[in-house]
Order: structure tokens, then C-alpha cells, then sequence
């Protein structure tokens, strides 16, 4: 198992991963992976942005979304925001999100960041106990969403 940041060659995997087993609506019109390509090579160079794999059998087949974001409080310490967190169906149950997770949080750490904060659009228990097992917990915090179109 190998984990590293993404790279524009990554792009078709992770079409795959994000359209096939994270979004409930995957966009109908075809993708420019060119443009996809670019994104991923300007995360490759951003410190404060993290989108980590794992690569097995030479494709990516899990992927965690980190991004670091500076703050003006808790003594100028930044936060972590944590989303798309997603395992291609043939590699679940061996450890990789966890795996994921676990470098995120150790990067967030040398970041110096007060807390990883995790997104989910999951209701399910089996998702959100996944989650505790992970050492993050469901808080009393409300996270808002406003949909721009």
C-alpha cells in the first residue's frame, strides 16, 4: 500500500472513485480531464491542500480531501477540513480510509492545527460509527450548507 498526494495522472481514477461510489448525482456532462489534471497538479504544489491516495495493483483506489485552513484564533493556529472520503468497492474492508485518515491527521498535526473537522453527507450508522472508530466524534457543533448555483 502506498500513500502519497494525488497527481495529475491520478485524474481518471479518481473520476472513477468520486462518480462511481461517492456523489449520489455525478455531473451528466463529459469531463475535461485536462482541467482535472491542472487542479491536481496545483494541489500537488499547496501545502495547505492534501488529496491523499492510495495507489494498489497501480491505480489509486482510496482517496481522503484535506485542506488546511489559517485562522485567526486559538493563538493563530489553523483547522483542518476534511471531506470526499471514498474506497473503490473492490478494496473496502482493508484498512485504506483508515489508513488515509490516520496520515491526515498525522500532517494536521505537524500543521500544528487545533482540530480535523470531517464532512459527511452520511446518515448511516455503519458510515458514521466508521467514523468514531476513527477517533472523531458526532459534536453538538451545526454545520450550515447554502447551495450556490
Amino acid at each position: 500500500m502506498i500513500i502519497r498526494k494525488a497527481k495529475p495522472t491520478d485524474a481518471q481514477d479518481l473520476k472513477l472513485l468520486y462518480f462511481e461510489y461517492l456523489t449520489q448525482f455525478p455531473p451528466t456532462e463529459e469531463q475535461d480531464m485536462a482541467l482535472w489534471a491542472n487542479l491536481l497538479e496545483q494541489f500537488e504544489h499547496n501545502n495547505n491542500i492534501h488529496l491523499l491516495v492510495i495507489e494498489e495493483d497501480n491505480k489509486v483506489v482510496s482517496s481522503v480531501h484535506m485542506t488546511i485552513i489559517e485562522n485567526l484564533t486559538h493563538n493563530l493556529r489553523p483547522y483542518a477540513v476534511i471531506e470526499n472520503v471514498v474506497t473503490h468497492i473492490d478494496y473496502r474492508k482493508k484498512g485504506y480510509a483508515s489508513a488515509l485518515l490516520d496520515k491526515a491527521s498525522e500532517i494536521a498535526r505537524e500543521h500544528r492545527c487545533y482540530k480535523l473537522f470531517l464532512e459527511t453527507g452520511s446518515n448511516k450508522e455503519s458510515t458514521l460509527n466508521f467514523y468514531k472508530r476513527n477517533g472523531f466524534e458526532i459534536d453538538k457543533k451545526h454545520s450550515c450548507l447554502k447551495r450556490l448555483q
